[in-house]
């Protein structure tokens, strides 16, 4: 099992583990190794309210557990999830990270230009077939009398997989997270529409969070001071690493890719992700979009809930 990290926030993930002041808030945060979330924590200032611990975790579901378990006390993951969970009386709740969401990519030299494109052409899907971009973009297929379910054959499995699955023309198009598709369109590949277009399709104008920090409510409530100290530093490192090349330079080893062009598209999709507005029309927006999934799934993504779960979205004062 992989052993936790300490560290105070500064201007790098350090390998030595500090000590770190007892007055401080420690926060055991869960991070993916290829999460953007180790991005940004390199970028952190120090703050007189917290300090952070790091998990590295292998999946995302390697996260949930963690979480469930009580090693963890923040994970990045996604509010319909915790809704669900609110729904069965747990605790946990939701505060956005970051809007960059999916994209359906194809090769540079493919027909499909559109959606109605993808009758009778091969599909891959990153995530499986309760995926948020997938079901959404069902949602959209069918405001345009497409049934997508019905008219693609569909491959499922890791982005990575689904993206090797494209580059050695076994699907005709795939439908991965947004830095899987920044590494396919920086080497020649072609967007067809990412998970804003199809929010904005569906009538959506609001920016909305695809993921967020996920934590028990109770335990946010205890360390108020802290956690809402954490969120305004995390922001604040989104914005530096966005317009500081010297503090983007930390992250590009992180990346795995030698490539500039994908070194930038990374950086670009990363940044556009930003969530500047989190307030009542997004939280309106985030109860339409609960319903579209709720509809599309038959209630297997969204759990019993008709909508969502009271306190699933935490605020700051």
């Amino acid at each position: 099992m992989m052993k936790p990290l300490i560290f105070l926030i500064c201007a790098c993930l350090c390998a030595a583990v500090p000590a770190y002041a007892a007055d401080k808030t420690l926060l055991r945060i869960g991070i993916q190794a290829s999460g953007t979330l180790e991005w940004e924590l390199s970028a952190l200032a120090d703050d007189p309210e917290f300090a952070v611990q790091v998990t590295p975790l292998a999946t995302a579901e390697a996260g949930k557990i963690a979480l469930q378990s009580g090693s963890v006390d923040m994970i990045v993951s996604d509010w319909i999830w915790v809704s669900s969970l609110r729904a069965t009386g747990s605790d946990f709740t939701f505060y956005p990270y970051s809007s960059s969401a999916g994209a359906l990519v194809v090769a540079a030299d493919s027909p499909i230009q559109k959606l109605a494109d993808l009758s009778g052409k091969r599909l891959g899907i990153a995530g499986g077939e309760l995926d948020k971009n997938w079901l959404l973009l069902q949602a959209l297929a069918q405001q345009q009398q497409l049934d997508l379910n019905a008219s693609v054959t569909k491959t499922y499995g890791a982005p990575p997989l689904i993206n090797e699955q494209l580059k050695q023309q076994r699907i005709d198009a795939a439908l991965v997270y947004w830095h899987f598709a920044a590494r396919l369109t920086s080497v020649g590949y072609r967007q067809i529409i990412d998970g804003k277009g199809i929010l904005k399709g569906l009538g959506i104008a609001e920016t909305m969070p695809n993921i967020g920090f996920v934590f028990k409510h109770s335990w946010g409530t205890a360390h108020k001071t802290a956690v809402n100290s954490f969120f305004k530093a995390s922001k604040a490192a989104k914005q530096r690493l966005c317009s500081s090349d010297a503090a983007w330079q930390k992250v590009i080893p992180l990346l795995h890719t030698d490539d500039a062009a994908t070194q930038t598209q990374l950086r670009a999709g990363y940044c556009a992700g930003g969530i500047e507005h989190w307030g009542e029309a997004e939280q309106l927006a985030a109860a339409k979009i609960y319903g579209l999934l709720r509809g599309i799934s038959g209630n297997r993504l969204t759990g019993e809930s008709a909508t969502v779960s009271a306190g699933t979205f935490w605020t700051i004062d």
